[in-house]
Parts: C-alpha cells; sequence; structure tokens
C-alpha cells in the first residue's frame, strides 16, 4: 500500500526515533511510505484548552495534506481519537458540508499504528526481534476510544526473544492527559505513583505503549526515583530485528 505518515506533535519534536521506526516496519513489509511535508498539529491541545477556532484550520490542513492518501498511519492513538471523536463534530457545529464530505472520505482511511498492523494488514507477527523483559501500558484514548483491545499485547506476543511481563491494573491511567497534568498536578501525580509502581513491580526492563505522550509520563516518575526501568514506543519494538 501507498502509506502517509502523520507523526504528531510529540514524535517530531521530543520522539523522533518512533516515526523513523514506524517506517522500518512499514517498508519491512512491503509497504511505500510517504511524508506529506506540509503537516502540523492534529489540534487536540487546541481543541481541549478551549481554543476551538484555532484549532479548525489545523484540521482544514490536515485533510488538505492527507485527502489522496491510500492510508494514513499515525503512531499516536490520542491524535486519532480526536480526529474520528472531534473533527466530524467541528464540521457540524460549522455547518460546514464541504469538510463533512472530505472527512467522510478520509477518515475511515486513518489508521493507530498498532491498529493499521492488526485491523487493516490482519497481521500478529511483523517479523521483529527484542531479546527484553518487556510491559505494556494501554493508554486511555486506544484502550477507550480506538477499542484497540489486546491488538498490540498480540504484536508483542510475536517479537522474538521478548519476555512480555502483565502489569497490575492494564486499564488504569497513568495519569498524563495532557493539560491535566498541569491543571491538577497533584491528582496526576498520584495516579502516576500508582502506575510506575505497577510497571516496577513486574521487574520489566521496558515499558511500552502506543503513545509517547504517556511515556514521557511515566518515564519522568521512573527516572526521579532511579529505577533504571526505560520507556520505548511499541513502534520501536516492532522494528527491531535479530543482528
Amino acid at each position: 500500500m501507498r502509506v502517509a505518515l502523520f507523526i504528531t506533535c510529540y514524535n517530531d519534536t521530543l520522539f523522533p526515533e518512533t516515526g523513523k521506526a514506524a517506517v522500518r516496519v512499514l517498508e519491512r513489509l512491503g509497504h511505500t511510505v510517504e511524508f506529506p511535508s506540509g503537516q502540523t498539529c492534529c489540534g487536540q491541545m487546541h481543541w481541549n484548552t478551549g481554543y476551538q477556532a484555532e484549532a479548525l484550520p489545523l484540521v482544514r490542513r490536515f485533510v488538505e495534506q492527507f485527502r489522496d492518501a491510500e492510508a494514513v498511519v499515525v503512531p499516536s492513538s490520542s491524535c486519532v481519537a480526536m480526529m474520528r471523536d472531534h473533527y466530524p463534530l467541528m464540521a457540524g457545529e460549522l455547518h460546514d458540508e464541504a469538510l463533512k464530505r472530505d472527512l467522510n472520505v478520509l477518515l475511515p482511511k486513518v489508521w493507530e499504528f498498532s491498529e493499521f498492523l492488526t485491523k487493516k494488514l490482519g497481521l500478529e507477527d511483523v517479523g521483529a526481534s527484542y531479546p527484553h523483559k518487556v510491559t505494556y501500558h494501554a493508554s486511555c484514548h486506544g484502550l477507550r476510544n480506538l477499542g484497540l483491545g489486546d491488538g498490540p499485547i498480540q504484536l508483542l506476543k510475536s517479537v522474538r526473544g521478548i519476555e512480555l511481563i502483565p502489569i497490575e491494573g492494564l486499564e488504569q491511567c497513568c495519569g498524563f492527559g495532557g493539560t491535566f497534568a498541569v491543571k491538577n498536578a497533584d491528582v496526576s501525580a498520584a495516579m502516576l505513583a500508582d502506575k510506575t509502581k505497577a510497571v516496577i513491580d513486574t521487574g520489566a526492563e521496558i515499558c511500552t505503549a502506543c503513545d509517547n505522550s504517556c511515556l514521557m509520563h511515566i518515564e519522568g516518575g521512573l527516572h526521579r526515583q532511579r529505577t533504571g526501568v526505560r520507556t520505548l514506543h511499541l513502534a520501536e519494538i516492532l522494528a527491531g530485528e535479530e543482528r
């Protein structure tokens, strides 16, 4: 397939290796990956903070950049949830019929990275090798909005050499939630403490997830406790190969 990669703000500015890993996995599977250079933010930060008017041009830009894609792959469930849940709502509130039509055509082609592998391509084994102890955190948008289910876990189970260790409270939020962590810092920190304890209790070397926003929050807590446990996006584990 001809796959267009939407890289997301977090990955572009803080975790560029995730985007490179997604490309390696997709190309290993035989797909052609394109990167529309005019892409920007999905608008989630603006929308969630009350700046709906400022988010609208970003929606239009997304449509312009990706309208001709055969498939759009996004290594972030929170961005995909923003697109599926709120883009049609925004177009409806504006009574913008042209934008509605464009979104009706484009959004069915938009996939979160693990979702594209499991639901669109029907894969579990992508030829990965990663000989480490790993635990998986289910981020809220992927779990509750996109319904990823155990798709990411099945992908991890098929990785050669991996020791996948279940985490207690898999469905429990890490406490990040974007601006929630800033506006409700004490509550966020308490939730993070529960999550980091659960990660440490697994004895894993690596905590993985489908969202680097969650992983950034979790790694901050793990680092401050000097645990030695690292975080890594699912795409980077699936990009691993035997040497």
